[in-house]
C-alpha cells in the first residue's frame, strides 16, 4: 500500500519536490503528476490522497478534506507567475473578454473578484488554450506559462502586465493563499503513512528554503531564466500557513461567495 500524492510540475513547487524525492524515503508514496485542475479532480474523486492543491478545492469541498498545516504557496504581494497581460489599462478592460487558462480554477476567481470588487469590472471570461499565441487583447497566464511568457516581455511590450498577487495584497494587506496542501480525510487506512509523508513534506521544506541557490542550478526553468532571477522568483512566494494567511483565504472565501451571488 502507498500514499498516492499529487505532483504539480510548475516551478513553484521544485524546491520543495525536488528535495522531498533526494533527502526522503520516498519507496512508501507513488507520486502522479498533473496540472493543479486535473489532481483537483482526481483528489475529488479518490484517485490520489494527499496533493497540492488550488485553494479554492479546498473551500469548494470542505467536508471532503483536512489541511497539512504549515504548507501552502502563497504570496505577500507579487507572485510573480500569476500575470494578467492586457493592451489595455485594466480600468479599461470593462465588458471585454479576457482569456484565462483551465489550469488553475482559484486564479480565474481571483481575477474576477479583482475587477468586480477592487475595480467595478465586468468582464467575460473564455477559456482558451495558449492564448499567449493568439490575438487576444487580454489573457490570464500561470504557472511555467506566465514565467516563460514574462521572460521574453521585450518581446510582448505592448502589453501591460498585473501581477494579481500584487494587486491582492495592495488592496486587502492580507496574503493570498493560491495553493494548499490537503488530504482526503477518508484515508484512515493509511495515516500513519499520512503523519510520514507531513513529516517528510515540513523536512523538505525547511531544507529547499536554506538550499535555494543550489536547487535553482538544477530547475528545468534554467531554460529561459537565470538562475538568479529563478531565485528571485522562489523568494517571492511564501511557504507557510500562519493564522495570517488563514484570514486571507477566508476573506478570499468571502469575496468568492459574494461574487457568485
Amino acid at each position: 500500500m502507498k500514499l498516492r500524492i499529487g505532483k504539480i510540475p510548475y516551478a513553484n513547487l521544485f524546491p520543495i519536490f525536488y528535495v522531498l524525492e533526494r533527502e526522503c524515503d520516498c519507496s512508501f508514496y507513488e507520486f502522479v503528476e498533473g496540472v493543479p485542475s486535473v489532481l483537483n479532480k482526481m483528489l475529488r474523486d479518490g484517485e490520489i490522497d494527499v496533493s497540492p492543491s488550488s485553494s479554492i478545492e479546498y473551500l469548494k469541498n470542505p467536508s471532503l478534506y483536512q489541511i497539512i498545516e504549515g504548507h501552502s504557496i502563497s504570496s505577500r504581494g507579487p507572485i510573480g507567475s500569476i500575470f494578467l497581460f492586457s493592451k489595455k489599462n485594466i480600468h479599461g478592460l470593462n465588458n471585454s473578454i479576457v482569456h484565462v487558462s483551465s489550469q488553475s480554477e482559484t486564479s480565474v476567481a481571483l481575477l474576477d473578484i479583482i475587477l468586480k470588487k477592487f475595480y467595478g469590472i465586468q468582464c467575460k471570461m473564455q477559456v482558451s488554450r495558449n492564448p499567449e499565441n493568439s490575438d487576444a487583447e487580454t489573457f490570464l497566464l500561470i504557472g511555467d506559462d506566465a514565467l516563460k511568457y514574462s521572460s521574453q516581455f521585450t518581446v510582448h511590450g505592448s502589453r501591460l502586465i498585473y501581477d494579481l498577487g500584487e494587486i491582492w495584497y495592495e488592496k486587502t494587506g492580507l496574503p493570498f493563499v493560491f495553493a494548499l496542501w490537503i488530504a482526503r480525510i477518508d484515508i484512515s487506512d493509511k495515516q500513519e503513512l499520512l503523519n510520514k509523508f507531513i513529516k517528510d513534506l515540513n523536512t523538505a521544506k525547511e531544507i529547499a528554503l536554506k538550499k535555494l541557490v543550489e536547487i535553482a542550478q538544477h530547475s528545468p526553468m534554467k531554460e529561459f531564466m537565470s538562475e538568479k532571477e529563478i531565485i528571485s522568483y522562489w523568494n517571492k512566494i511564501d511557504y507557510e500557513l500562519t493564522p495570517e494567511h488563514k484570514r486571507g483565504l477566508d476573506l478570499f472565501n468571502r469575496y468568492l461567495n459574494l461574487t457568485v451571488a
